[in-house]
């Protein structure tokens, strides 16, 4: 049976990682990976983090037995890089007006970016090509209350896609409810009329809007991002 040192050479040969690399991307000293793979350390507590970085178990590294199928479902995107508002944009980023609070009188829409100088976010140019969103239409907002939990808490943004205002059944999309912004999933229903959905159903049950109730609504945008801080 080959050694825990072993099978970790072979992992991280595979991966193609260095052994600096490696220890960054588990959390643990290069020092700590140094003495796991010289054979030195023959145990470490960071062992399920080194096996997730090099698509393994931790039993796998340790025994040589693989239980079952092993299929990564993250990849390492990189430390987040820090920037304020006096950072400069680079040649792929590009601003998103960002409104903490929503007021919609009927009418006016949420994208206003030559005129909007409050806070805004950045987006990669090539991350919104890739949904299809032109920056120009593009708008983020934050989400209140808890109807949207657990998907959205309280005080989650989203980033809605004003020129997609065509109702796909289970996505989420921005609504003018009378003025008021609202974020639900939207079911289309015979005769043009809509079903509001929230993701906590136990207090937030459906609401569905027929003939003249569509009068209140208007469909500012689709969702196409969200963050949520833990």
């Amino acid at each position: 049976m080959k050694t825990l040192a072993q099978n970790l050479q072979e992992k991280l040969k595979a991966s193609g990682l260095t052994q600096k690399e490696l220890a960054e991307r588990a959390n643990i000293s290069q020092v700590m990976v140094h003495k796991l793979i010289s054979g030195k350390a023959k145990e470490s507590s960071k062992l399920v983090a080194i096996a997730n970085v090099l698509g393994t178990t931790a039993e796998e590294l340790t025994t040589g037995k693989i239980r079952g199928s092993v299929e990564a479902n993250a990849e390492w995107a990189g430390p987040m890089e820090t920037w304020d508002s006096k950072t400069p944009l680079s040649d792929d980023e590009v601003e998103i007006p960002f409104y903490m609070e929503v007021e919609l009188a009927a009418g006016q829409g949420i994208a206003e970016a030559p005129h909007y100088h409050g806070p805004k976010l950045r987006f990669a140019k090539s991350t919104l090509r890739k949904s299809n969103v032109d920056p120009a239409n593009a708008a983020c907002v934050r989400v209140s209350g808890n109807s949207m939990e657990p998907v959205l808490p309280n005080g989650s943004t989203v980033g809605v896609d004003t020129s997609q205002t065509n109702v796909i059944d289970g996505k989420m999309y921005a609504i003018n409810h009378d003025g008021m912004l609202r974020i639900k999933t939207l079911y289309k229903l015979p005769g043009g009329g809509l079903r509001l959905r929230s993701f906590n159903l136990d207090e937030w049950p459906d609401e569905r809007f027929d003939g003249d109730d569509m009068k209140h609504i208007t469909i500012v945008g689709k969702v196409f991002w969200y963050s949520v801080l833990l």
